[in-house]
């Protein structure tokens, strides 16, 4: 199979495409430059350096060409602030973007498609009393992509969106998402305070795999909810202070005191003049649960394997505490 990716040097690309081209398949990409400080391109990934936002429908339709697979690795996540109304921001990168790629890609003719999405989108759906879509406009972007994506399925393309939870593992050059917790960590005094409820969670090498798997497996439209672990915030937290080398207690605060905080949050975002895609102050409906996903609702008919999420924590915290420590010069997300 032939594939063209887009964001195959990004964390969760540069996985799949390796995995792909492990599996015997050819792999070309477009991504923004420059490389990740330390990083390496995929051996035998076809890579071009550009923006795909700026690329021309005749352009887009030049790289998929001749291919059968599509791998969209890109957009932004609800760690993006700015001017309100924030959705038409994630609107610009993760919707309007995805749907231009997915029409020329429809024309030219490519059969399997798997993209990047969000467990958030799982959970608005099966949890429909939370109404999660109308309070964080990050969680409805996320649920109007896939909708958008899955209607581009049709008995001559597959499409398969994978709703990703808490993603472990590292990349040379590239900044962890969880800098804020390891500074937070290091910073607490004796103590760390955090709420009850825990996560799904995945390895970048198992994200890698099950791209992969959709590509081969999905027949028609498809979201899979992703994740092999499931971890208490608590058990989570545990893992990521003996990576630190640090023994603080953690101390689990009510959902009403955790909510409270966040009204903070959402304070300082209005005085800057800006909005989060997630409201913070009503995210503890979330924050409190237990957002977990059994393997066996996606992985495992995908077919993605066991791996060692200890060591994947591992290698997040100490690329962070590289980065804090100023050992090392690291990129934040670019929206590729």
């Amino acid at each position: 199979m032939k594939v063209f990716m887009i964001g195959g040097t990004g964390l969760l690309g540069s996985e799949a495409a390796q995995e792909l081209i492990a599996r015997g398949h050819q792999v070309s990409s477009i991504a923004l430059p420059p490389m990740p400080t330390g990083a390496q391109k995929v051996e035998g990934m076809e890579l071009t350096f550009g923006n795909y936002l700026e690329m021309r429908d005749d352009e887009l339709a030049a790289c998929m060409r001749g291919c059968d697979g599509f791998v969209f690795a890109a957009g932004v996540d609800e760690r993006v602030e700015g001017p309100a109304p924030i959705y038409d921001l994630y609107r610009r990168y993760n919707i309007d973007p995805l749907r231009r790629c997915l029409q020329v890609a429809q024309r030219v003719g490519v059969r399997h498609v798997a993209i990047c999405g969000s467990y958030f989108a799982h959970f608005a759906k099966i949890w429909p009393e939370k109404h999660l879509t109308q309070t964080h406009p990050y969680i409805r972007s996320r649920v109007d992509q896939e909708q958008m994506a899955l209607s581009f399925a049709h008995d001559g393309m597959d499409v398969a969106v994978l709703e990703l939870p808490y993603i472990f593992g590292a990349q040379p050059g590239r900044k962890p998402v969880w800098m804020f917790l390891t500074q937070m960590i290091r910073s607490s005094k004796g103590q760390v305070f955090y709420p009850r409820g825990g996560t799904a969670m995945v390895t970048t090498r198992q994200v890698g795999q099950a791209l992969a798997d959709a590509l081969e497996r999905t027949h028609g439209g498809v979201a899979w909810p992703i994740g092999w672990d499931n971890m208490t915030w608590e058990q989570m937290l545990a893992i990521f202070m003996r990576h630190m080398g640090l023994q603080k207690k953690v101390v689990t605060i009510p959902d009403w005191l955790y909510a409270a905080g966040s009204l903070s949050v959402v304070a300082d975002q209005r005085r800057r003049g800006i909005q989060g895609g997630l409201d913070m102050a009503r995210f503890a409906p979330v924050m409190c649960a237990q957002t977990y996903i059994d393997k066996s609702l996606g992985c495992v008919p995908l077919g993605v394997r066991e791996d060692d999420i200890d060591e994947a924590i591992g290698e997040s915290v100490r690329l962070c505490m590289q980065i804090e420590n100023g050992e090392v010069q690291a990129q934040g997300m670019r929206g590729e």
